[in-house]
């Protein structure tokens, strides 16, 4: 034989010379989910070692984050029933505690790239990502709440807004109302190809943001569908976004790939709750080994395109490789 492709793992150095895929601490976005008491630290019983942190909290857990390597956060608002509306209007209140802990997280570590979340949801008494009426969840009248939503957030420091709503046209929305305020070096990381996934389960435990009716698949994406990632993809570049978002991640690893071989802008994979629900019960069981699945799975997704992962292991993998 000629060919002996074993030649080339016969050792460790060898291997790392020949390693085609990379993944390192500076490729992972964190998730940090935030409450409005100062000192809450509560566990995420369907996401075990996440936690709701209060807006005291997470600034030490965003330090320790940060000397473990970590630089790049994602903030979701754990929001009270007491401040939700038919409209959000609260999303884009002066007195927001979301917007407040985002000031003074970028005051403390202005080094670190964090990145919001836009969608109404969180902030409605319907749990939708749009404007609910007569059961129907209007487009054209959600976009200027969620460009409101996206400009408060650009005031409050954030460096990135990402809409996770799927309203058509938002991106083109959300740019403009940026641009007009001069926010024009706010970046957009538009959640493309989300899809409407059965693997969302344990972060709407953590938001309590589940539809109070319906489901979300007139607007988020029929998990069966490739092609029409790339025609979402298309008219997010068109309208200004700065990152392509596909989300989940495993079960997609094909719509990052055709993503990332046709796009010329950064693709990032969204390794969500419930992929990282199921590493994480499956090795407390003992039928897998914690380190190395999620290492591996968090490589599939690098392999198949993704420049960034926005995931619940970033703490773990850092502190892995810190060791």
């Amino acid at each position: 034989m000629y060919q002996r492709p074993r030649r080339n793992r016969k050792s460790a150095a060898i291997r790392g010379m020949v390693e085609e895929t990379n993944l390192s601490v500076s490729h992972l976005i964190y998730p940090l989910f935030v409450a409005e008491n100062p000192n809450e630290k509560s566990e995420i019983i369907s996401m075990p070692g996440i936690f709701r942190w209060g807006t005291e909290k997470v600034l030490a857990e965003i330090e320790e984050c940060i000397e473990l390597g970590i630089q790049n956060f994602v903030l979701f608002p754990v929001v009270p029933e007491k401040y939700k509306t038919k409209r959000g209007e609260y999303s884009a209140d002066e007195n927001n505690f979301y917007l407040k802990v985002a000031t003074e997280i970028k005051k403390r570590f202005p080094e670190i790239a964090l990145m919001s979340d836009v969608a109404l949801d969180p902030y409605s008494t319907d749990g939708h990502d749009g404007i609910v009426e007569n059961g129907i969840i209007l487009n054209d009248e959600t976009l200027p709440v969620l460009a409101n939503m996206s400009l408060a957030q650009a005031q409050a420091g954030f460096d990135i807004i990402g809409p996770s709503d799927m309203m058509d046209g938002r991106i083109r929305a959300i740019r403009e109302i940026l641009d007009d305020n001069s926010y024009d070096q706010t970046s957009i990381m538009a959640y493309s190809a989300k899809y409407a996934s059965a693997f969302y389960g344990p972060f709407r435990d953590a938001l309590d943001s589940t539809p109070k009716s319906g489901d979300k698949k007139s607007y988020q994406m029929n998990p069966a569908n490739k092609k029409e990632a790339i025609l979402e993809a298309i008219l997010d570049v068109e309208e200004g976004a700065d990152f392509l978002m596909v989300k989940p991640a495993l079960s997609y690893l094909d719509v990052i790939h055709v993503l990332s071989e046709n796009f010329v802008l950064p693709i990032t994979a969204y390794n969500v709750s419930g992929e990282y629900a199921m590493v994480k019960a499956a090795s407390e069981k003992g039928w897998l080994n914690y380190d190395a699945t999620m290492q591996e799975t968090l490589l599939s997704m690098r392999r198949a395109g993704a420049n960034a992962i926005l995931t619940y292991h970033a703490k773990d993998f850092a502190q892995l490789h810190k060791k």
